[in-house]
């Protein structure tokens, strides 16, 4: 594994243009890139009904997928057809193992986030319905407020903690696929990156919020084509600032 590359600053216009390019990506095998979409869904739904374990094994699993998502978009961008093997690549073969690893390796560091996050957020809230039920109990509309000033401070907290493991990881596994980095660098020039690349992120999230609104709309189906060209956006953004 190597050092993680210097990342470059672009210009805020690039924010829309990672919508424009990795459209694109997209509409060149759209219906196999849904069908992709949803049998990283079904996995990570079954993970999910495993008490605890399923929670950790999803935060390992992600950037071992992303990092396949990674795989599969350079090679449609390179004329290639997409298969379902596309998001197993890296489980077959021992020269994929040293990549492997080091994907999963991210996955704990994300899985131990997770479990901080957790903690916090349950702390905050626990003295959130306390404060609540003590000042009911007692009548008292200052602890009432107090408690509910407790509530709307752990939301605030777990949002700018959501926004600072989502700079750290935004860039993380494509750099380990791609330019071999280790892990914990991965996680630190994608900090960095983000930091460098503020104002193109601020009007890619712009967007992208009014895209979730949109693609939830429908019973939440426009999800099918969000999610995975959300994973696109990754690899193009990747392209751009780590060139």
């Amino acid at each position: 594994m190597t050092t993680a590359l210097e990342p470059r600053s672009v210009d805020a216009g690039r924010g829309l243009e990672w919508w424009a390019r990795s459209w694109a990506l997209f509409m060149k095998n759209p219906g196999m890139w849904v069908v992709l979409g949803l049998v990283a869904l079904i996995v990570f739904l079954v993970l999910g009904v495993i008490p605890l374990l399923g929670t950790v094994a999803t935060s390992l699993l992600l950037p071992v997928f992303l990092g396949h998502w990674m795989l599969a978009a350079r090679k449609v961008e390179g004329g290639g057809t997409l298969e379902i093997n596309d998001l197993f690549t890296l489980f077959g073969g021992v020269g994929h193992q040293p990549t492997l690893v080091s994907l999963l390796v991210l996955g704990g560091l994300l899985a131990a986030t997770a479990i901080v996050m957790s903690l916090v957020l349950k702390l905050f809230g626990a003295g959130a319905v306390i404060g609540l039920l003590v000042g009911g109990a007692m009548h008292s509309g200052v602890g009432v407020l107090a408690a509910a000033g407790a509530g709307l401070m752990s939301l605030l907290v777990l949002l700018v903690v959501a926004t600072l493991v989502g700079m750290a990881f935004w860039f993380a596994p494509a750099l380990v696929v791609f330019h071999q980095t280790a892990p914990l660098d991965a996680v630190k020039a994608s900090f960095a990156a983000c930091l460098k690349n503020i104002p193109p992120f601020l009007l890619y999230s712009v967007i992208g919020l009014a895209a979730a609104i949109v693609a939830s709309i429908p019973a939440g189906l426009g999800w099918l084509v969000l999610a995975p060209l959300t994973g696109l956006q990754v690899y193009v953004s990747t392209q751009d600032v780590f060139p």
